[in-house]
């Protein structure tokens, strides 16, 4: 039920236990977001809170805000707000990319886990054939996150939930079939009447004009790419398993400070908590000898 706390219900929780925590408070969207920040945290100092939504984190920041409470510190995917034009200011601080889990592919976690999970030799012979891995896993999952921008400025309002990747990723490159991926979204969204060819010029239309495709790739997508990438591709035995779950898992156990060090996340929220004597990240901070 924890998923419809209200804003009043997540500000009285935080006003109550001031009583017997004066530290900081922060927020993140969801529990596999607190799972992550909760390893770099300085915990003796710092308590996460789960707001279960976006827009929860951003108003109970406000409120609380407004009621003069200054250590409450808020973390929020950044999604497509920058090709919708929105924007948040501290104490709001965005992921790098679209949301967490592109940050995690962005970053040296996605080598461990291939390291891991992946054949060095069925890896180099896809590397030869293919390209990057990771840039292979991003291009495929770049047309799906930019049709869900297309979906919202055009009010198509499609449904992009539960889609199953096979039905239109290519196992040998994880090349994306953009007539399939369409047809699919398609089926997926109850009394769609779209035209696949229009949409499919629609998407074929914007690819040229947003070329950022680290910023526009949704990294659950990029996960279920990776999935499929190491179960029938370049994995190994170990990989036979795996699922959606237990891969994005070993993707935040591998990611390390140095690698969170590097956001522009980091940088972000702790020069603007260090400005004001705020404690939250434990990374860099000398540590007693005695403790």
């Amino acid at each position: 039920m924890r998923e419809y706390l209200t804003t009043d219900d997540i500000c009285n929780q935080i006003s109550m236990n001031r009583s017997v925590f004066k530290g900081t408070v922060l927020l993140s969207e969801g529990n596999t977001d607190q799972r992550l920040y909760g390893k770099f945290i300085q915990k003796e100092n710092v308590r996460i809170i789960p707001a279960h939504s976006k827009s929860n984190v951003i108003n109970v920041i406000n409120k609380m805000t407004s009621r003069r409470d200054g250590k409450i510190v808020g973390i929020i995917d950044r999604d497509l707000d920058d090709l919708k034009g929105r924007t948040v200011n501290p104490p709001v601080f965005y992921t790098d990319y679209r949301d967490l889990e592109m940050m995690l592919i962005t970053s040296s976690a996605l080598d461990d886990v291939l390291a891991e999970y992946g054949d060095s030799e069925r890896m180099e012979r896809f590397r030869k054939q293919f390209g990057d891995i990771r840039e292979c896993i991003i291009s495929a999952a770049y047309p799906i996150g930019l049709l869900m921008f297309i979906s919202f400025i055009r009010g198509y309002n499609l449904n992009f939930k539960n889609l199953n990747f096979r039905d239109f990723t290519e196992k040998k490159g994880l090349k994306v079939d953009l007539n399939k991926m369409i047809q699919a979204v398609i089926e997926n969204t109850d009394g769609c009447e779209l035209s696949r060819r229009n949409v499919l010029k629609d998407l074929q239309y914007k690819q040229s004009d947003y070329t950022q495709k680290d910023q526009i790739a949704r990294g659950h997508d990029a996960v279920n790419v990776l999935l499929i990438g190491l179960k029938d591709n370049f994995g190994s035995y170990n990989a036979i398993n795996l699922n959606g779950g237990g891969l994005a898992g070993a993707l935040r156990l591998s990611f390390s400070e140095a690698d969170f060090k590097k956001t522009d996340l980091y940088k972000a929220s702790k020069d603007w908590c260090d400005s004001r004597g705020i404690r939250l990240w434990r990374i860099n901070r000398l540590r007693n000898p005695l403790s």
